[in-house]
């Protein structure tokens, strides 16, 4: 999946080191070339392509806190703990 953002860097890189090098070309220029032909496509590719693993993730989460929900715990309600009977008083 990284095979072709990494090439497309590569490529932008040989683009920015041509124009550094280059007689008329500049250090400024070659920076620039290389953020908008290069970074700035390729982090958005790889954001979009990204998307339905992302979106995966989204739901498996929220099905495991939903499961957590629902699930049967004891003392699920966040009280103290008490004896199911309560204590025989001696009558006076």
């Amino acid at each position: 999946m990284y095979i072709v953002p990494i090439a497309w860097l590569y490529v932008a890189l040989m683009m920015s080191v041509a124009e550094a090098t280059n007689t008329n070309g500049t250090v400024l220029g070659a920076v620039m070339t290389f953020v908008l032909y290069g970074l700035v496509p390729i982090s958005l590719v790889v954001y979009l392509m990204d998307a339905p693993r992302r979106r995966r993730a989204n739901k498996a989460k929220e099905a495991a806190e939903l499961a957590m929900q629902n699930s049967v715990q004891p003392n699920a309600g966040g009280h103290a703990a008490t004896d199911a009977v309560a204590p025989v008083r001696k009558e006076p």
